[in-house]
């Protein structure tokens, strides 16, 4: 061991600097504790570097494309379309860089004695190494050391055009072509974005999953809609990737459902098939805690405490939902637990909510049908609603789209919602307030709704729901309107 290293004690250590890190230092620090914060990356957050918000950016300029295109349904006729890629991606990198530039601001306000930088791992349940140069003993520890992309081996072979979401807000101008390999939400949010910048996009779905439904009806629509958007394969794996002769490409082959490879040539491959949490190499086995069987330790998701122990955990290490307000809440009750052990309250958990910005935009609210049928036996009632005839959508010509919205028989109580239909982000945000609020049916359909708009389509699913209620058909399950086994 180095002979050099110094040793420093605190209250509380946070191992990261993303949205988590950042808030469960800040919870921990108004308790008036002594906080260190360790990170060994870039700081600015998944969110702002290479997420949310660089991400949008890239869909909105694929909004204004679409706009062109879809205009002369209306009867308005633009010139030809044009577009720039290289100009498009220098707004993207130089608005990301203005996010980033806003949490560095952030992390700068932060005393120099409360951040380190370096690669923290424990070395005992309460102390941790930091490089070769710090020991750092505290009574508590927060771990928020954030995820990865998932890229497997054999496909990291094939060379560096195979790339990660990460890769595409460095780039200067727009590729030729595009393969996008997976259809949750980051691969179908860059996916459709691209297709609609001219970027010729073949997407490739090992299943029928469709970003985080789980309702069969809705998967169904959100299929059909979105590959009406953009070439999207079901049902097909990848079986290999090669480089090309030139080294300027990748040959990708798939396989189909009924085994028939097909080879093409993109220019990049896009690995979208998931993030694995940052929580390998950090000596959790000299931690003391438990782990399951993915090497995540187990926490209580209302406290973020670690089993017994002072060890806590938030954001995307916790393996849970890897959304930036899921991350901020669990930062923030880790971060109060931390400093105020072993006296450990629970927190607040809001009611969850999930949008894809695809178009139609997808969101999912509180509890999801495939939990339903799980936690309820499948006894629950359904109401829905097709945008396709809904009147403001086809004012708009974005008539398309499923909504269908659960609740409790006897309570009456709204328990979730799962759509893909045009402004779904909005309708979602509505839907998880009255979520959260655990109002009946009959009070939702109280609200005032105006005219027209799409929440009249709410109306019309939560009138549906209501008439359910209202006809409970005794042991039969919701989920027998749907595929067997959803």
């Amino acid at each position: 061991m180095n002979n050099d290293i110094k040793t420093i004690q605190v209250d509380v250590a946070v191992i990261g600097s993303g949205t988590a890190g950042l808030t469960a230092h800040k919870a921990a620090r108004l308790h008036g504790k002594r906080v260190l914060m360790m990170e060994s990356g870039p700081y600015g957050t998944t969110c702002a570097r290479v997420g949310c918000m660089p991400s949008k950016l890239l869909i909105s300029a694929a909004e204004a494309a679409h706009a062109v295109t879809a205009a002369p349904a209306f009867g308005v006729h633009p010139g030809a379309l044009r577009i720039d890629g290289q100009q498009v991606m220098a707004r993207v990198r130089s608005e990301r860089d203005r996010f980033v530039g806003f949490v560095l601001e952030g992390v700068d306000a932060i005393p120099d004695e409360e951040k380190l930088r370096g690669h923290a791992r424990f070395i005992a349940p309460g102390k941790l190494q930091v490089d070769d140069h710090t020991i750092v003993e505290a009574a508590s520890v927060v771990i928020a050391t954030g995820s990865s992309p998932i890229v497997p081996p054999e496909w990291k072979a094939a060379g560096e055009r195979v790339i990660t979401s990460d890769a595409v807000f460095g780039w200067t101008d727009l590729p030729r072509s595009l393969a996008v390999v997976g259809a949750g939400v980051i691969g179908l949010e860059l996916g459709q974005a691209l297709a609609r910048l001219g970027v010729r996009v073949t997407l490739f779905a090992r299943g029928a999953k469709v970003a985080q439904l789980t309702d069969p009806l809705v998967l169904a629509e959100a299929g059909t809609v979105l590959a009406g958007e953009f070439d999207i394969r079901f049902q097909t794996s990848v079986a290999h990737i090669a480089k090309t002769d030139d080294g300027l490409g990748l040959l990708l082959t798939s396989r189909d459902g009924e085994g028939t490879e097909k080879t093409e040539q993109f220019e990049y491959v896009l690995a979208a098939i998931g993030r694995s949490p940052n929580v390998h190499g950090i000596g959790l086995e000299t931690a003391q805690i438990e782990l399951d069987r993915h090497g995540v330790p187990l926490y209580d998701k209302h406290t973020m405490q670690c089993g017994k122990s002072a060890i806590f955990i938030a954001g995307d290490a916790s393996d849970e939902l890897p959304l930036l307000p899921e991350a901020a809440d669990q930062g923030r009750i880790a971060g109060d637990n931390a400093a105020r052990f072993p006296e450990v309250q629970p927190g607040l958990r809001r009611t969850p909510l999930g949008v894809a910005f695809t178009e139609p935009q997808i969101a999912t609210v509180g509890a999801t049908y495939q939990q339903l049928c799980v936690t309820h036996a499948g006894r629950f009632a359904v109401g829905a609603v097709s945008f396709g005839n809904q009147g403001r959508s086809r004012v708009m010509l974005q008539n398309k789209g499923l909504l269908r919205v659960y609740a409790e028989f006897g309570s009456q109580r709204f328990l979730g919602a799962e759509m893909i239909g045009p402004r779904a982000e909005h309708l979602g945000h509505l839907l998880a307030w009255a979520c959260q609020a655990q109002l009946t049916v009959h009070a939702m359909l109280d609200m005032p709704f105006y005219h027209p708009v799409i929440e009249e389509g709410v109306r019309t699913a939560l009138r549906e729901l209501a008439l359910h209620l209202q006809n409970d058909p005794g042991n039969v399950p919701a989920c027998a309107d749907c595929t067997p086994g959803a």
